[in-house]
């Protein structure tokens, strides 16, 4: 179907993913016709990052010029700007591929668009946007869902980037989602708690990290090559209860979050690693 269909795509909602996405589009030979955010100037700055594109403050109905409308407001907006889309351009967007880039929703949320003849899918990217620059997206998974024709043109697109399309179930999307929040966001929120103990024992935040980043490497390194229960680490892998309970004493100086979190952590590791878990799990209780 890409083959065939003009290579045209307007974004709706050109943030941090939407500039990414529409300049590496840009980048593989897609013509970018409309860039909608929420004021002039932003559109006027996507379009500079993109290199390409009308900027525009508003839906209007040149965004259905386009074969292919990417839509990537934020999620609580998604359902709005599909809602606008079938307003605005109504019955112009049947045959039209309408996308969106969230993690956690379907392409139910696009219901609106499709209700005028629009085939709606959605493309996640298992990916991270600072928004200073674009990330590469070769080797990058996207997990891929919906109506047939916009799943096959949101697998060509993904190849076009040099990623990976994952096929997820749309009820699963939630799940899938949450995943990339804990390997990612948590993760860093872990990396950072880290850090502050360092420097609540007496380091500078550069030693702090000089310390820590290497430890962390190496152990997803190990789960990368050997497998998880070959990487896992630690006084509770060696079942030393007594340091842990060392651990939970020292945390007690700082907020209450950061035992909290110690000790559900320790409570998933050994669910997840222990050779009794329920065992390791009381043992811990006990502490």
């Amino acid at each position: 179907m890409l083959a065939r269909m003009n290579k045209s795509l307007s974004i709706v909602g050109a943030g941090r993913v939407g500039k990414t996405l529409g300049r590496k589009l840009r980048e593989a030979g897609w013509k970018i016709a409309s860039v909608v955010t929420r004021s002039d100037s932003t559109a006027q700055k996507a379009v500079r990052f993109i290199g390409a594109g009308k900027p525009q403050a508003k839906v209007t109905p040149d965004v259905a010029s386009s074969q292919v409308i990417l839509v990537t407001t934020p999620d609580d907006a998604l359902a709005a700007a599909s809602s606008v889309l079938a307003k605005v351009c109504g019955k112009t967007l049947r045959g039209k591929i309408v996308l969106h880039t969230s993690g956690a929703n379907g392409s139910d949320v696009l219901q609106a668009a499709k209700n005028c003849g629009a085939a709606v899918g959605s493309m996640h990217p298992m990916q991270s946007f600072s928004g200073v620059k674009g990330p590469s997206l070769k080797g990058v998974h996207f997990a891929i869902e919906g109506d047939t024709a916009a799943v096959r043109v949101a697998r060509k697109i993904v190849k076009s980037f040099g990623g990976i399309s994952l096929r997820v179930n749309s009820e699963k999307k939630a799940l899938y989602h949450a995943a990339g929040v804990m390997a990612a966001g948590h993760a860093l929120a872990l990396m950072e708690a880290a850090t502050r103990m360092l420097m609540a024992s007496g380091l500078k935040r550069r030693d702090a990290l000089h310390a820590l980043l290497p430890l962390t490497r190496e152990v997803l390194d190990n789960f990368e090559k050997l497998g998880a229960n070959s990487a896992w680490t630690g006084p509770l892998a060696r079942e030393d209860y007594e340091v842990i309970r060392a651990h939970r004493k020292a945390l007690r100086e700082l907020p209450e979050e950061f035992g909290a979190v110690y000790d559900a952590a320790n409570r998933l590791t050994a669910l997840l690693f222990a050779k009794n878990p329920d065992a390791a799990i009381r043992k811990l209780s006990r502490n």
